[in-house]
């Protein structure tokens, strides 16, 4: 084995044919010895094991990669707006749909960046077909700048926090002036969208560097780390989205204060005193922000109206559960919220919806949803009427406690609210 030349007479590493991109540095870290090493050589043997070890390390690099594109791919994590299709087209024109819906607005278009421009993606209406990326329109300008803006049209910058890839245009009609927490709703959907988006790429990127035969440990350890910033920021982004959401249901329902939040809290207080474990209480919390998810996709006036609606209106409202519970089912880190919002209607003598389940057979966090819910309700203002005082809010529970709500669950917000 041939020596290296010393360096002020000492000698640092040598050379040898198991070397691992010829940099001995990199050997040395693969076995964990340390920030530094000086005078002593790596035998022939010591190389070997390291060579060996680094191949170990390869295939450990391989095998975390795979499981978390098992676990976080665009399928999961787009579906958040009921997605029924693989085409790329007809997926923003989705988006574009449920913007539109949720907002009540004219129209709204998504451009993404392809070669300098920013070409039509999705649509719900007739659009330019492409801008030039400049300052001198508000799409240029928001996509530069990754901030809003509000002129004769509204545009939300599709951004992540690695690159810019497109933006959400709203065209809204100048007399019905869109309330600062639908904005803010699509501000998190673009957010969540781009970054969904941009994991995909990363994660077709990590399979052709998993199927390379040639990929060194070193481009698995940065696509690692690429993957699992990514991975970061979607959970942060998707936490926010759920925030943005529930705040939005609670404006169209006509709610003056947060109920979705009010409702979560209080169930989380539930589970507090009834000693539930940590995941299972982080589950319920969810399922008390999302369980009037289903309101988004409905009228603002269907709420707010103070006459009597009319059957068809009334059935839909009785029905947006169904249409929250459409919205949760794929999306990988809420999907076990579901069972508790489908079945929150139920009541524990088994005269409720959709299933007619009684007693222990309704889901727990169900019947710790329903009473919160409930308990929030009456003890908030609402269009119609006002706040019911607290005392009076819980002598009903307790008097409808085994017909309505579950007994146990009722003692524990009582304790609760105290």
């Amino acid at each position: 084995m041939k020596k290296e030349e010393k360096n002020n007479g000492v000698s640092l590493f040598s050379q040898s044919e198991y070397l691992i991109d010829k940099d001995p540095v990199e050997e040395i870290f693969a076995l964990n010895l340390g920030d530094f090493i000086a005078e002593n050589l790596i035998s022939e043997d010591l190389a070997k094991k390291i060579a060996s070890n680094v191949k170990d390390k390869k295939a450990g690099l391989i095998n975390q990669l795979k499981e978390l594109i098992s676990i976080y791919s665009m399928q999961n994590t787009l579906c958040v707006l009921s997605f029924d299709t693989n085409e790329k087209q007809a997926v923003f024109t989705s988006v574009a749909q449920s913007v539109k819906q949720m907002l009540e607005v004219e129209a709204c278009h998504i451009y993404l960046e392809k070669d300098g421009k920013l070409g039509l993606a999705g649509t719900t209406s007739k659009a330019e077909k492409e801008y030039i990326i400049d300052e001198n329109s508000a799409v240029g300008k928001a996509f530069l700048t990754r901030e809003s803006i509000f002129e004769d049209i509204i545009v939300v910058p599709m951004h992540c926090n690695i690159n810019s890839l497109g933006v959400i245009v709203i065209e809204n009609n100048a007399e019905n002036r869109i309330n600062e927490n639908y904005i803010e709703l699509v501000e998190s959907i673009a957010v969540l969208f781009a970054t969904s988006i941009t994991l995909q790429k990363t994660i077709d990127e990590t399979n052709k560097l998993i199927a390379d035969e040639h990929s060194t440990v070193g481009d698995l350890q940065h696509i690692r780390a690429e993957l699992t910033a990514l991975i970061g920021d979607l959970c942060d982004y998707q936490q926010s989205f759920v925030q943005n959401l529930a705040n939005a249901v609670d404006k169209k329902g006509g709610y003056k204060v947060s109920h979705s939040k009010n409702t979560a809290n209080l169930a989380r207080k539930i589970c507090k005193v009834l000693g539930l474990n940590e995941k299972t209480t982080d589950l319920i919390y969810y399922a008390g922000l999302l369980q009037n998810i289903g309101k988004i996709a409905l009228p603002e006036k269907m709420f707010t109206s103070t006459g009597k609606l009319s059957s068809d209106e009334l059935k839909k409202i009785q029905e947006h559960s169904n249409v929250g519970v459409h919205l949760l089912m794929n999306i990988n880190f809420l999907s076990e919220v579901v069972p508790y919002i489908t079945y929150q209607k139920e009541r524990y003598d088994g005269s409720g919806e959709p299933e007619g389940l009684k007693g222990q057979s309704i889901p727990f966090g169900s019947r710790i949803i329903a009473a919160a819910d409930a308990y929030c309700a009456m003890t908030s203002d609402r269009p119609y009427r006002k706040a019911m005082p607290v005392e009076k809010a819980l002598d009903i529970m307790k008097e409808e406690a085994g017909s309505k709500w579950d007994p146990v669950v009722v003692n524990a917000l009582s304790e609760a609210v105290k």
